[in-house]
Formats: structure tokens, C-alpha cells, sequence
């Protein structure tokens, strides 16, 4: 949702700069003239921010910003003041009334939108612009660490992945990769010598670019102490050393809010495929069955009736499997979508074993399945053999 700023200034060259300002930023701007025009505009549109000039006819400021903390629906509402160099001692007497930051006349654009990024989150046009990151796009990770191994574990361990990873081993060459490209997400060493992953993590939060980029704590397992500073300072997650690269890598896609659904889910011949991958922890089960419905929805909506579940490459039989292909069932027969499972002689002697299983037929490939769905009706409770 964009955010609303509202400038209240009685110069309109102010009002313009302010404007002029956050162009590039996906916000709306609002102006009102005078403390009056302000209260009355804060009270219709109900900004984000609100940008006060201390000096001003008819109402000024100080008076404003007094209306606006005793009303109970605007009290709420950040305000950053803006004063003459000879007003600065005032706002800090009336910071305790409620102000969240000040600025002086005359100002520097890039001051103010930083100050203003501090406040509420800016996003740019260009990245407003974007359509949500997939999983197959080629998100920016930037690694901070100075120990180039572990960089280059990270760097191997994601290969498969379209993800670039960048290693940086400064607090002066993180700051300017940042400025230079902001990464889709940030892994940083807590043990970097002098207190510096805080501190880079202050800066990078400061900076409007970053301010919400997820940023991850690496730090070996048994330091505790660090560990629990990260997460009192809001980083995102913690990756301990030895890194389980998977683990990460799911982190990753959940950090990055991912659609992870294409790696399994396909449209083929006018039929909704899944295809389970051959090793599964309860995350990725966790992963495909969030999507099952949804998918199974879209294609119903799309004119398909037919989906097809392929098992064969799994080599055993679990509960996070039964599970997964029971789920698929019902909600193909709540659907009524035609159904079919493909396995391989384990599973199908697996199934067989237990009493809510054996029942359960399977196809031996996804071809045998598309060819019976071209030549019967198959019924969305079970599969055929």
C-alpha cells in the first residue's frame, strides 16, 4: 500500500521540495498551507507521516501538533518538525509533546527522505513496479563475512538455485554494496571483529533502501550470547555453524515470501500435475500441501477436471506422505476433479501394508495416467490400476 506524507507548510517553495524530494519513492504526497488546512487534512486522509513546519499563520506547528496528540484518532499519526536553525532549542522543548524526529531549514533532499525512512518504509517506483519475486528469479544475496570459506560453502551450497550470492567482508564494503544494488536479502557474520554486525545492522536499517530487507544472523551454534542479541535487534532469523544448507535455503524462500508452488505443481495436456520430490523432510510436505488446494482451485477455475499425483520417486513409504496423498483426495473429490496416482513397486507394496492404503492403486508413469484420463472417467476418490 503506498504511503501518504502530508507537508504542512505555508511556503509552497518547501512544499515543493518536499514533493520533489520523494518523486522517486512510491508514496503520495499531501499539502495543506497552514496548521488549520493540516488538522483538517490529517483528520480526512489519515497520513503515514506528517511533515510540520513550526512557523506558520493562523495555527501554527506547535498548535497542531497539540490538536492532533488530543485526538484520539490522529494521536497516533508520526510527526517530523521542521524549524529555522534559531527554532531548533524550541523543538526540542516540545519533542516531549510527541515528536518522532526534526529536520532544519534549510534541508538536503536525501536528509529528509533518509530521516523520513527511519519512520515509515519507503519503497521505490522501480521496485513497486516489480512483480513478486518466484522462485526461479535471480535474487540478490549479499554475505557478510570475513572468513572467505564460509562464503564460499554458502556460494555452492545454493548453485541450484538462480540465487546470486555476493560475499563482502567489511563494514565499508557491505555499506556500499548496498548503496550500489540493495540485496534481496543479507546473511552477516555476528563474530565480525569490533562489534560490527550491530553496527552494520543499524546502518543498513537507517538506510530507506534496506530498511526492510531481511537480514539473517550467522553464528556458530554454541555462541548463545550474540545469538540472542540478534534477535532482541529484529533480525530476521539465525543460521548456526555448521550450516545446514537446506535449512537455509528453506529460510530463504520463506524470508523472500517465494511461490515456491512451480517447483512441484505443472499444467501439462489439460491436467494439473504434482510431482513429489525424492527427498522430503516435513517442511517441503508442510510446502506442497499449503498449495494443494489453491491449485487444485485455480485449475477448476481454469476448465481442467483432472490431476494426477506422482510418488515415483520416493523410496518409502511415511505418515508425511499418506498424509499428502490423503489431503490430495479430498480435496480433489470436494473439487470433483478426476484423480490418479503414479508411484513405483515400493510404494505400491508399502500401501499395501496398511489397512487406509491398500486400496490405493497407482499408474506406473504420468503417460499411462494422461492416456487412461483420454480413454475413461476416472473417479476422483481413487486412482486406477
Amino acid at each position: 500500500m503506498r504511503k501518504r506524507i502530508l507537508t504542512v507548510d505555508d511556503s509552497k517553495t518547501v512544499r515543493i521540495i518536499v514533493r520533489k524530494a520523494f518523486k522517486s519513492f512510491d508514496c503520495e504526497i499531501l499539502e495543506a498551507a497552514s496548521g488549520v488546512e493540516g488538522l483538517a487534512l490529517a483528520a480526512r486522509e489519515m497520513p503515514d507521516l506528517i511533515l510540520l513546519d513550526v512557523t506558520m499563520p493562523v495555527m501554527d506547528g506547535i498548535e497542531m501538533l497539540t490538536k492532533l496528540k488530543a485526538d484520539p484518532k490522529l494521536k497516533g499519526i508520526p510527526v517530523m518538525m521542521l524549524t529555522a536553525e534559531g527554532g531548533r532549542d524550541n523543538v526540542l522543548k516540545i519533542a516531549k509533546i510527541g515528536v518522532r524526529d526534526y529536520i532544519v531549514k534549510p534541508f538536503k533532499e536525501d536528509v529528509l527522505v533518509e530521516k523520513a525512512g527511519r519512520i515509515i518504509e519507503l519503497k521505490s517506483l522501480a521496485d513497486a513496479t516489480l512483480k513478486p519475486l518466484s522462485i526461479f528469479d535471480a535474487a540478490g544475496l549479499l554475505v557478510i563475512e570475513d572468513k572467505p570459506a564460509i562464503v564460499q560453502q554458502i556460494a555452492d551450497g545454493l548453485k541450484h538455485t538462480p540465487w546470486k550470492v555476493h560475499g563482502v567482508a567489511t563494514q565499508d564494503a557491505a555499506l556500499a554494496s548496498c548503496n550500489e544494488r540493495a540485496p534481496d536479502l543479507i546473511i552477516m557474520s555476528l563474530s565480525l571483529p569490533n562489534d560490527a554486525a550491530f553496527n552494520i545492522f543499524r546502518l543498513i536499517r537507517a538506510n530507506p533502501k534496506t530498511k526492510s530487507t531481511p537480514i539473517f544472523g550467522l553464528v556458530v551454534k554454541t555462541e548463545t550470547v550474540p545469538q540472542q542479541r540478534a534477535q532482541s535487534v529484529g533480525m530476521a532469523t539465525i543460521i548456526t555453524k555448521p550450516i545446514d544448507l537446506g535449512d537455509l535455503e528453506m529460510k530463504i524462500t520463506k524470508a523472500l515470501n517465494l511461490d515456491t508452488s512451480a517447483r512441484y505443481f505443472s499444467l501439462e495436456e489439460g491436467c494439473l500435475i504434482l510431482r513429489v520430490p525424492p527427498s522430503c523432510p516435513q517442511l517441503i510436505f508442510t510446502e506442497i500441501g499449503a498449495n494443494i488446494k489453491p491449485k487444485m482451485a485455480a485449475a477448476v477455475d481454469a476448465g481442467l477436471s483432472k490431476a494426477i499425483v506422482d510418488v515415483h520417486l520416493i523410496k518409502s513409504l511415511d505418515m508425511g506422505l499418506i498424509k499428502l496423498l490423503v489431503q490430495s483426495m479430498q480435496t480433489s473429490r470436494e473439487l470433483g476433479i478426476n484423480f490418479a496416482l503414479v508411484g513405483n513397486a515400493q510404494i505400491v507394496a508399502e500401501c499395501k501394508g496398511f489397512e487406509d492404503t491398500r486400496a490405493w492403486s497407482f499408474f506406473g508413469s504420468i503417460d499411462e495416467a494422461k492416456a487412461h484420463f483420454g480413454a475413461a472417467t476416472v473417479p476422483a476418490h481413487a486412482a486406477v490400476s
